[in-house]
């Protein structure tokens, strides 16, 4: 069914110039049940640097089974970054400081998803080009690195009313710690979400989510360093 998805993140709350990101996302299937498209706006802001995405992505479904399909997915868009790297306060001065009044960053990215009714797994690549954002002479200051998402999950059924639902997401980019994110949550007459998230080594977390109606579910999750 076409669906959509506003999602909103705040980090470290408080701290002047904190981390903001603002995502919605929406897909439907088309006619033929094989193919499903969709796309997503994200504004994310930290500190100085703003960047603004739009993309396009497109679906091709088969069966692999009486209740399972393998998706393959192929997106692309385009990314708007600006950078006020002037403004930040040094001990000395910074020549490579240099504000980027504004870039196209054009990409695309592809994706795996095979699922059952109690079940999946999944594997993205969403942006393969690794653009140059910014470059001061011969030095390059900024640059788009490939990032990789493995991500799986199940249900559980504990009882007529009661289910336990585990997921994990694995992301990967070159010259930074993998990290891993590991979700368990409990579905209450399939109406309320309540559960914990842990993230390898570096924060926990609360979540929950409420089944309003049919077409509805709100959420919150809070987590800790």
């Amino acid at each position: 069914v076409f669906t959509a998805m506003l999602l909103s993140r705040h980090q470290w709350l408080g701290f002047q110039g904190a981390p903001g990101t603002q995502t919605l996302a929406l897909h439907s299937p088309l006619p033929g049940d094989k193919l499903a498209l969709g796309g997503h706006l994200i504004h994310d802001v930290a500190g100085p640097a703003k960047q603004s995405s739009a993309f396009l992505d497109l679906a091709y479904r088969i069966r692999t089974g009486a209740n399972t399909r393998l998706a393959f997915g192929l997106g692309g868009g385009v990314n708007f970054f600006q950078a006020d790297l002037a403004a930040l306060e040094t001990v000395s001065p910074d020549p490579h400081n240099a504000n980027i009044s504004g870039k196209l960053l054009p990409n695309f990215g592809f994706g795996l998803y095979w699922h059952a009714p109690r079940y999946y797994v999944g594997l993205s690549a969403p942006k393969l080009l690794e653009n140059t954002i910014g470059e001061n002479g011969a030095v390059v200051t900024a640059q788009e690195f490939r990032h990789y998402f493995l991500m799986a999950g199940l249900v559980l059924e504990l009882s007529q009313d009661v289910a336990f639902k585990p997921t994990a997401m694995l992301r990967v980019v070159q010259g930074a710690p993998f990290s891993l994110d590991l979700n368990a949550s409990f579905l209450v007459r399939e109406r309320v979400w309540f559960g914990a998230l842990y993230r390898w080594g570096n924060a926990f977390g609360l979540l929950g989510q409420f089944q309003v109606n049919e077409q509805l579910r709100l959420g919150y999750a809070f987590d800790m360093t």
